[in-house]
């Protein structure tokens, strides 16, 4: 599966910054990258901190690993947690 990788930095409610990437297939537009950039938010707690494309750039394009094609298929996309995220 051929998947969009969008690079997002967010300032959590503590003023650190998260990196993660937020990854969909390719065929996704950006405001639907943003509303699953969201739920995560939500779901970590970080509920209305603001993204928007300033927050979260398109990156690059690659083949999906077996997992996060697993989970895309699950929830239509795949979380990639690199910095300040716990």
């Amino acid at each position: 599966m051929k998947v969009s990788v969008y690079d997002t930095h967010v300032v959590k409610k503590n003023g650190l910054t998260m990196h993660f990437d937020i990854i969909v297939p390719d065929d996704q537009t950006h405001e639907k990258v943003l509303q699953f950039g969201l739920e995560y938010l939500k779901r970590v707690g970080q509920e209305g901190q603001p993204l928007t494309t300033k927050e979260c750039r398109f990156c690059h394009m690659e083949e999906a690993s077996e997992d996060i094609e697993k989970a895309i298929k699950e929830s239509g996309y795949y979380i990639y947690e690199m910095e300040g995220c716990h």
